[in-house]
């Protein structure tokens, strides 16, 4: 099939996800009254824009994201507040306030987006990500219950002739080849243990050491019962962030498990809804696992630039990284990997970046939509607690003074995506295989 196909339908689901995220800034911020002056998908030049009453709606020519323009995000300084530098110039944060006001036509201050109540702001800028969580469950849900996923079964996919392939005349046969198992095996017990799943079958081989076992199969729609010795093999031990662990003397860690030598067969099956929730749960708990690395894996991604090294399979990809993802999946020539599986994996790409963009647009910094749901959030709790006590109103918060941290921030992010298309170039994560 080709990888292009791929690739077309991960840029094409990233435009989707994009353009439904700002969507999901706009239509509160017009239903509760705010000016929505751009809409936009893409950056840089213009290729094409349409007005719709004040909203100009368009594509750019450079489909790495979107943004709506919600006008007045800045609200006026308050009496006291330092605005102007020495020489008489605007600070930073003046300057942003000005440009607030500039977007607002004479009789349209009520428009402001800062005029809005805290928790109606916080709707309009949780509406973004809420929409790629959304997205998220849709796609999973297509792809895990509605198609199915490749589930490993208690069938015997493969049998191993040799521990390490390729086999040479030194190889030793592996325990399965000598006992005479044969590809499409369906191995109903192991030992005393009855086996239903490819995991119950792991749990046999780990639990039972070293000793001869007799495995009960059904072959050709006879029960047959076959006797095997495990051997052991030496594999390497990985941490969590799926790097291989080093010992002291510089050598890999290792850790002997007993081997029998058989891989599974998969079947496309299909998950019910507690499955689907649970896989939800652990990649939302991976993905921010590693936005919370953030950092070391970015220095670890640049050092892997510098030494050459692997970088783990597990570790922060950028967008060239996925899209490379997305054209290996219809690039595989896997058999019997069908056109319905490799949907189902492009939906679960699909439904692992949504995933993604909803938990690091809450990282609670702005430029971030999570910088802004903080900021309304404190105006809400410092107004609540006033009334409370019986005091004056505080007023808004001044989110300006954080622009030029969020400039910072914002210069970061550039990097960050800089080194990332550079490490996904010069090293990607998926041409080392697992």
């Amino acid at each position: 099939m080709g990888s292009l196909p791929g690739i077309l339908f991960f840029v094409l689901g990233l435009l989707v996800s994009v353009g439904i995220h700002e969507l999901g800034h706009l239509i509160p911020a017009k239903k509760f009254g705010a000016q929505v002056s751009q809409y936009f998908i893409g950056f840089g030049p213009t290729l094409w824009s349409t007005r719709r009453g004040v909203t100009e709606y368009g594509v750019k020519a450079i489909p790495l994201g979107g943004y709506v323009r919600i006008a007045g995000m800045f609200a006026p300084a308050r009496p006291g507040t330092h605005t102007h530098k020495a020489n008489g110039e605007p600070t930073i944060a003046e300057q942003a306030r000005m440009e607030s006001r500039e977007e607002l036509a004479p009789g349209e201050e009520n428009q402001a987006m800062w005029r809005l109540s805290p928790w109606r702001r916080i709707l309009v800028m949780f509406g973004g990500p809420a929409t790629n969580f959304v997205l998220a469950l849709i796609c999973f849900g297509v792809a895990m219950g509605g198609i199915g996923t490749q589930t490993p079964s208690a069938t015997v996919g493969r049998v191993l002739a040799c521990a390490h392939e390729p086999c040479t005349h030194a190889s030793v046969p592996t325990p399965a080849s000598q006992a005479g198992f044969f590809a499409g095996d369906r191995i109903i017990s192991w030992g005393e243990v009855p086996v239903a799943t490819w995991t119950d079958v792991q749990r046999a081989i780990a639990s039972g050491g070293t000793e001869p076992v007799q495995v009960r199969i059904v072959r050709e729609g006879s029960e047959r019962v076959l006797t095997l010795t495990p051997t052991t093999v030496e594999l390497p031990i990985y941490d969590e962030a799926g790097r291989a662990v080093v010992k002291e003397d510089g050598s890999a860690a290792t850790v002997e498990k007993p081997y029998a030598g058989i891989a599974p067969a998969y079947v496309r099956q299909r998950q019910n809804v507690s499955t689907i929730i649970s896989q939800v749960r652990t990649m939302s708990k991976a993905t921010a696992g590693i936005i919370w690395r953030l950092p070391s894996e970015l220095w670890n991604t640049a050092t892997t630039l510098v030494t050459g090294e692997a970088r783990p399979a597990t570790g922060v990809v950028g967008i060239v990284g996925v899209a490379d993802l997305a054209g290996s999946i219809t690039a595989a020539s896997t058999p019997n990997y069908t056109a319905l599986d490799r949907l189902a994996d492009l939906l679960l790409l699909m439904g692992s970046l949504n995933l993604s963009l909803f938990l690091f647009n809450l990282i609670p910094l702005l430029p971030l939509d999570g910088g802004h749901i903080v900021g309304a959030l404190w105006e809400g709790i410092r107004r609540g607690t006033a009334r409370l006590r019986g005091k004056e109103d505080p007023g808004p918060v001044d989110m300006a003074r954080a622009v030029p941290l969020s400039w910072i921030v914002g210069s970061l992010f550039v990097g960050m995506a800089i080194l990332l298309i550079i490490a996904d170039l010069l090293n990607p994560v998926f041409s080392q295989g697992v």
